[in-house]
């Protein structure tokens, strides 16, 4: 099955697997391994691109720094909207949206319970394979704001970023 040199529009739903870190070095020992899944709809709006698309996944434990040390983030859900130029059976994207994090306390950190909201933008490049698979590969920064942490009875409250990279395979329908 050739890629058709058509559109981008419609709905699309798909894998990803990636890497999770504050700072995006592959050697720091603070990574998690990115696992999840994204659904969203394109539309094409002159000879952009405009979508939305929602996502959820597995942070593997990335270690993110806090005032005294390191808090794990474990679980991120996103919402985000999509805004590319199509070329050919290319397309090159940015992204932005909301999220929601969920963090883990790491030895002598306590972290905030339940989850906290986040703000995401990235950027990605996504290659049609067949007329409807295409694997893409997208970087995300996220900015939480205010994540109260305790340290040995002492709490403070800073804003926590990470770095996401990842690829994966959606299927259009």
């Amino acid at each position: 099955d050739q890629p058709s040199s058509g559109s981008w529009e419609g709905a699309y739903a798909g894998v990803h697997g990636g890497m999770a870190s504050p700072n995006l070095n592959p050697f720091s020992g603070n990574n998690g391994l990115s696992v999840g899944g994204q659904a969203g709809y394109n539309t094409m709006v002159g000879g952009a691109v405009v979508g939305g698309e929602v996502e959820a996944s597995y942070l593997g434990d990335s270690r993110v720094k806090v005032e005294d040390g390191k808090l794990k983030e474990r679980h991120r859900l996103s919402a985000k909207g999509k805004v590319g130029a199509p070329i050919d059976q290319t397309l090159i994207y940015g992204t932005a949206g909301f999220a929601m994090t969920n963090f883990r306390d790491n030895g002598n950190i306590a972290g905030p319970d339940g989850w906290k909201p986040c703000y995401i933008l990235g950027a990605g490049v996504e290659q049609k394979l067949t007329s409807n698979v295409s694997a893409r590969v997208e970087y995300n920064y996220t900015i939480t704001n205010s994540v109260r942490t305790f340290s040995n009875g002492v709490g403070t409250t800073g804003n926590v970023h990470d770095h996401t990279l990842k690829a994966g395979l959606n299927v259009s329908f």
